[in-house]
């Protein structure tokens, strides 16, 4: 991966709930763990990625990035970009020298209006 085409920052941030006295799900926080940037690729329609695990339909982005030391990258975790949220469906671990990670991603979609 050309280091020339990593031009997506990007934030990996964990989202923690904070509870009220009662002990019901209040506020939620961002504590952003990393920044950087990442190439991004972006899918529409019902493309297919094929991973060295598993196949996922439902992928809707892929971002390599360089690894982060000391910093394991989860399915809990979260990507910001383009002012988007990204939930990591499958975060392998870095392959070959283990200098970049591949990251299969789907994109969240909010909901808009409501009552």
């Amino acid at each position: 991966m050309s280091f020339g085409k990593m031009n997506t920052p990007i934030k990996i941030v964990r989202t923690v709930s904070e509870k009220d006295s009662d002990g019901f799900k209040g506020r939620e926080t961002d504590i952003v763990l990393a920044e950087g940037r990442a190439y991004c690729e972006e899918k529409r329609g019902t493309e297919f990625w094929a991973s060295k695990v598993a196949v996922f339909a439902k992928a809707a982005a892929l971002f390599q990035l360089r690894r982060v030391p000391g910093l394991t990258i989860d399915t809990s975790m979260t990507i910001i970009a383009h002012g988007r949220r990204y939930n990591i469906l499958h975060a392998p671990p870095p392959g070959g020298r283990g200098m970049y990670v591949e990251l299969l991603c789907e994109r969240v979609e909010l909901s808009k209006g409501g009552a």
